[in-house]
């Protein structure tokens, strides 16, 4: 099915009114590929705030309302509020009822899918849009966010195939590419990708908050520490919840991070220059062709998440 044949759909549960699931529904009314939009967020003035800025046309008081009727449930909050969030809404999905999410793993949540969507499990295709912003929150939303940036799905082997097709059309209309990968496959790269580089920018910020001297670091620094620490600067709850959940996937990312780093610091202690320039060589060479492939980022993001 391509975008062009795709079917609009006619009601549309946004579940987490924020950046992401937000930002998807401003693109597919942009698109006119959604008649309503009915959101749900815990917070009451969240959801408010979601309507008064036009990203959706009603504010469900309940997981009931929001999904009752729905085409499509786009389950856009934390991963860690999944679980609940599934088994409190399945009794009122309409049996054919297309649902997707936004988290940044996928094996947990398809996990948390087969135990409480039951007879609804063929209908549910995950799904994790590789884009962000540095501010969170509804007013942040962007219906360019998705624009050019690589969605990734994860299809069950017994999913419907119309669910699926419908998922990656919508992602489609929102300018998006989609691409194929296993739950497994997805985790392991993203923790390679995504969740180590994250970790390590924290852990960076937290090595010199535990220094007398941090205040004057902070005065000095220029570009370079702009550049490695943008990505601290992210969502707390989110990643909490992405370090519990693919734990297993980041802990042989560490391993690796963890060998590159005893080679540097031999290096160090043995004053070998060769090895040195060696280890700051291969890590130029291995970068460079990917940054004159990659897509030039948008001055607001935050991260690939």
């Amino acid at each position: 099915m391509s975008t062009q044949e795709a079917t609009p759909i006619r009601k549309l549960a946004i579940i987490g009114c924020g950046l992401m699931g937000g930002s998807l529904a401003l693109a597919l009314k942009r698109a006119e590929h959604v008649h309503e939009v009915v959101g749900f967020s815990r917070s009451p003035a969240t959801r408010e705030q979601a309507l008064a800025l036009g990203v959706i046309d009603t504010a469900a008081p309940g997981l009931a309302q929001a999904v009752h009727g729905a085409d499509m449930v786009v389950l856009a909050t934390p991963v860690g509020a999944l679980a609940p969030t599934m088994a409190a809404m399945t009794p009122y999905l309409s049996r054919d009822a297309v649902i997707t999410d936004v988290g940044s793993t996928k094996s947990d949540v398809v996990a948390h899918a087969q135990t409480h969507l039951r007879d609804h499990i063929k209908r549910f295709v995950p799904s994790h849009p590789i884009a962000g912003k540095e501010h969170a929150g509804v007013a942040h939303a962007d219906a360019d966010l998705y624009e050019n940036r690589k969605v990734i799905v994860t299809p069950l082997p017994n999913n419907a195939l119309g669910a699926i097709a419908s998922v990656q059309s919508m992602w489609g209309i929102c300018g998006a590419e989609v691409v194929r990968m296993t739950p497994h496959e997805h985790d392991t790269v993203f923790a390679a990708v995504s969740h180590l580089p994250h970790l390590l920018a924290f852990a960076y910020i937290n090595g010199l908050a535990d220094q007398s001297r941090l205040e004057q670091f902070l005065a000095l620094a220029g570009p370079g520490f702009r550049d490695f620490t943008r990505i601290a600067g992210a969502h707390p709850e989110m990643w909490r919840d992405v370090y519990l959940s693919n734990r297993e996937a980041i802990r042989d990312q560490l391993d690796h991070f963890k060998s590159a780093l005893a080679r540097f610091e031999q290096a160090l202690d043995t004053h070998d220059a060769h090895a040195l320039m060696a280890f700051v060589e291969r890590s130029r060479d291995i970068r460079a062709p990917w940054q004159l492939n990659a897509a030039i980022p948008r001055r607001d993001d935050l991260t690939q998440q």
